[in-house]
């Protein structure tokens, strides 16, 4: 069950708009120990929420790399979302109703310092092992250029050091879909429904891939009709599954702060800014990904410091960090063992 910290005191984002309070959804595994020394911090993708063990399947177990019996391990939901942490889906105090699309947008370092103001709360000055994963990464590189000292080892995946055209094309290409249902803009949480659901589809071809479609999406030779696919429902029932558990401004929101990452953005580049990264640090590219193909991980952790490299294969493409728990529980003991 998520807890909540309060932040009575207005919040200014990065565009200079304030929030008049803050609320920080998080969940907590494991226990404190008495130095604090055992904390692991970890950050989640587009639409999953604080519960890692939710949407991170065979992770926070025991004897796994997120082992709740030897770490205290905490996941803050983030600035934006409809997970219990301030977002679209929040009552704007001004109005006594949801801020829908009023909703201010946000940036990863307006995430960041969500998180900055967490781990302040929960009394956490220093972190064993920071993991970010997908948008979680974008948030978990910026944290670590933001405060080099704020954690002692860190891991990467399938993440970049910024929002690449690639990613801001497929991103453009969601605001469009969403943009042409009537009821964008609507104030109500449940507005663009049929947009949301294009939105997801569209994005599901960037997580999944060509290996991975092919693989679980084929048809029966013998199909009495040669214009159905399996895959046309498979796309209709995942946008429809989205629209039962988010709503499309928080979406929006969500997508805009990933257009709005560079780690490099004031610092004097990328390469500048990720030199200041001291942690050991492991970058896992993931051999199938589209969205961030190892290539990119590859020239990521070059930029880093001492940082180690690693790509896991797997088929399913940008999900494979979701699906192959195993290859990736691997990885993390693997480095663990040798720094």
């Amino acid at each position: 069950m998520p807890q909540y910290c309060y932040i009575e005191q207005p919040f200014t984002l990065e565009s200079g708009e304030t929030l008049p309070s803050l609320t920080i959804a998080y969940d907590t595994y494991g226990t404190l120990n008495e130095d604090r020394s055992n904390v692991i911090w970890v950050m989640h993708g587009l639409t999953a929420n604080s519960d890692v063990a939710d949407w991170w399947p065979h992770t926070v177990e025991k004897g796994k790399f997120l082992d709740p019996e030897k770490y205290f391990i905490v996941c803050a939901n983030m600035l934006g979302s409809c997970y219990g942490t301030t977002g679209p889906s929040s009552v704007n105090p001004a109005t006594g109703k949801p801020w829908c699309g009023d909703f201010p947008r946000v940036t990863i370092r307006d995430a960041v310092k969500c998180h900055r103001l967490l781990a302040e709360r929960l009394g956490i000055s220093r972190i064993h092992e920071m993991i970010g994963v997908s948008l979680g990464g974008f948030q978990a590189i910026e944290w670590m250029v933001t405060d080099p000292d704020i954690a002692d080892n860190v891991m990467f995946c399938a993440t970049d050091s910024s929002c690449s055209p690639w990613l801001a094309a497929f991103n453009k290409s969601m605001y469009m879909a969403i943009a042409t249902d009537p009821t964008y803009g609507e104030h109500r949480l449940d507005a663009a429904r049929k947009g949301l659901a294009t939105a997801r589809s569209i994005a599901l071809i960037s997580y999944r891939g060509p290996f991975a479609y092919n693989m679980s999406q084929r048809d029966d030779e013998n199909r009495p009709d040669p214009f159905f696919r399996r895959v046309q429902t498979y796309q209709e029932y995942q946008g429809e599954k989205l629209c039962r558990r988010f709503d499309v401004y928080s979406y929006v929101r969500i997508c805009e702060s990933g257009d709005s990452h560079d780690v490099g953005r004031g610092r004097g580049g990328i390469r500048e800014a990720l030199k200041k990264i001291k942690a050991k640090t492991l970058v896992i590219g993931i051999s199938s990904d589209i969205l961030f193909p190892p290539a990119c991980l590859k020239e990521l952790a070059d930029s880093i410091p001492g940082s180690s490299f690693r790509v896991m294969e797997s088929d399913f493409a940008h999900d494979g960090f979701l699906i192959e728990h195993a290859k990736l529980d691997a990885l993390m003991k693997e480095w663990r063992a040798t720094r």
